[in-house]
């Protein structure tokens, strides 16, 4: 392989069987829940691509965490993002979850009109 030729390394081609995010399943599981607050745990699992189980315990740790705050409304519940918390790695130190938020959710066309 020619180290000089990004088309040979099979870590770069669309259809390698190697997948990987920049972001962790925790990340996503935000995202999911900051475009979506009511959003059910089977709709979290689908759209981050874990389990049940593995969404139940992810939201767990966030809210464990002060993350996320969760309220029950009748049989569903209701997820708010916490504001101002920061990233917990040290390569991150600095930021805040706002930030990333920010970027990946884009703020609906009503709620400008305010």
């Amino acid at each position: 392989m020619n180290a000089s030729d990004p088309d040979q390394d099979p870590r770069l081609n669309a259809g390698s069987d190697a997948r990987w995010t920049f972001l962790t399943n925790h990340a996503h599981v935000l995202v999911t829940i900051a475009r979506d607050p009511q959003c059910r745990m089977r709709d979290v699992a689908s759209r981050v691509g874990v389990t049940e189980r593995g969404a139940q315990k992810i939201i767990a740790d966030l809210v464990a965490d002060g993350y996320i705050t969760r309220t029950r409304i009748g049989r569903r519940n209701s997820y708010q993002i916490a504001t101002g918390r920061p990233f917990r790695h040290p390569v991150s130190e600095g930021h805040e979850l706002d930030e990333l938020l920010a970027v990946l959710v884009p703020i609906p066309p009503h709620a400008l009109d305010t």
